[in-house]
């Protein structure tokens, strides 16, 4: 039983890092509704934008997408903070990138 709870971890450590995302349209498209904050307090999640999908390979580092069929998920940003499933806070380094709050990583595989 301890053997397969570790490997449920390390399955699970390895599934909500690289995420590469497609943003849409409408939000009925969408996977989930994201609100981008003003202040890093605010947030769920901090995101760092990656420029290459190879990057994008911990959590909180975003590749992109030039097409929704390329991405892992469909965000949608929403105009008003209550509309949110996810508040996102883009941060200028890599390593600020991460959770801020874990209850959310659901919104993300």
């Amino acid at each position: 039983m301890k053997n397969l709870i570790l490997i449920i971890a390390v399955f699970f450590s390895f599934t909500v890092n690289a995420q590469k995302i497609y943003s849409v349209q409408h939000d009925y498209q969408a996977d989930v509704k994201v609100y981008a904050v003003d202040h890093e307090y605010q947030c769920d999640l901090k995101v760092y934008k990656v420029s290459h999908s190879y990057q994008a390979g911990k959590e909180g580092l975003w590749y992109f997408t030039d097409h929704d069929y390329q991405a892992d998920k469909k965000i949608y940003f929403v105009d008003y903070e209550y509309q949110a499933d996810l508040k996102v806070y883009f941060v200028d380094h890599e390593y600020q990138a991460g959770w801020k709050n874990k209850s959310k990583q659901h919104l993300m595989f």
